[in-house]
């Protein structure tokens, strides 16, 4: 007799979303107990989707300080040399190897998309149920999304060009990452790997040029986290305030005060509806 097909069957079958979270090194955090509270509001909201469709992997060299746990998380732990403290380019490489062992590791859960999310940001609940109901899209990357600086009651909402500003910023299908092999991780990533795996500016043009264009995800995707004293690419810029890349990027005082002053312009009261759709609430101070 024919039982047709079974529940688990049509659950395998489904299209499969999963995150994955490179969480840095208690070695190199200014606090382990903040980069804990950041990570577990990160995997919290990560675990709110409205689809039970997806997986969270969590790359790190040690287990962080958590109370949340979850089935549909999975901890993925490195033995690779941590970066050395206050060396940038090592942070960015620790990273992109992180990034890499867990897309490898996903392959496990057979998915048919994979966002790669920052472990201080948070994600709209909605991704996994919109990637089930477009299985055969390349991606999507985030057009528009939130910036939010940590303990305050408004919000930023960038309504276009969200990707060039934060890394949790696409949801690829996973068949268009051309994983470089790897043994146990600690082989240098060469400069295609990092296209992929850092630089999420430009990822619309490196899919074009591949022929697997991405879509504007169509409604807000991400939440960017700022200034919580454990994003790397802040911690540089405080630290190194004359860097050229930065000098260069911002023309003049006047013009990044203007700039300033039109965010906080265009900025909105942090509602409650926004805490809910994305997982966000205050992190307890130290």
């Amino acid at each position: 007799m024919d039982r047709g097909v079974t529940n688990l069957d049509k659950t395998l079958e489904s299209p499969m979303l999963v995150f994955i979270t490179p969480l840095k090194s208690a070695s190199v955090a200014e606090s382990w107990q903040k980069v804990s509270q950041l990570f577990e509001r990160c995997i919290r909201s990560l675990c709110s989707q409205t689809s039970s469709h997806f997986k969270v992997v969590v790359v790190c060299h040690e287990e962080p300080l958590v109370r949340f746990s979850h089935p549909n998380v999975e901890y993925l732990r490195v033995n690779f040399p941590a970066p050395r403290p206050g060396i940038f380019d090592d942070k960015l490489v620790d990273k992109a190897q992180k990034l890499l062992l867990g897309l490898h590791y996903a392959q496990k859960f057979q998915p048919s998309h994979v966002m790669l999310v920052d472990a201080d940001d948070c994600v709209n609940r909605n991704l996994a149920e919109f990637v089930a109901q477009h299985p055969n899209s390349n991606g999507w990357f985030v057009h528009s999304g939130y910036e939010y600086k940590e303990g305050s009651r408004f919000i930023h909402l960038h309504a276009k060009n969200f990707y060039l500003k934060c890394g949790t910023s696409s949801i690829l299908k996973y068949d268009a990452y051309d994983l470089p092999e790897i043994s146990d991780g600690s082989k240098p990533l060469g400069k295609e790997a990092f296209k992929y795996l850092i630089s999420h500016k430009n990822i619309r043009t490196s899919m074009a040029k591949r022929n697997m264009p991405v879509e504007a995800l169509p409604f807000p995707g991400a939440i960017y986290n700022i200034f919580n004293g454990e994003n790397i690419y802040y911690q540089k810029n405080l630290s190194n305030p004359q860097n050229p890349r930065k000098a260069h990027n911002s023309d003049n005082v006047l013009v990044r005060n203007a700039k300033q002053l039109a965010k906080v312009l265009t900025s909105r009261p942090l509602t409650g509806a926004i805490r809910e759709e994305f997982g966000l609430y205050n992190i307890q101070r130290s």
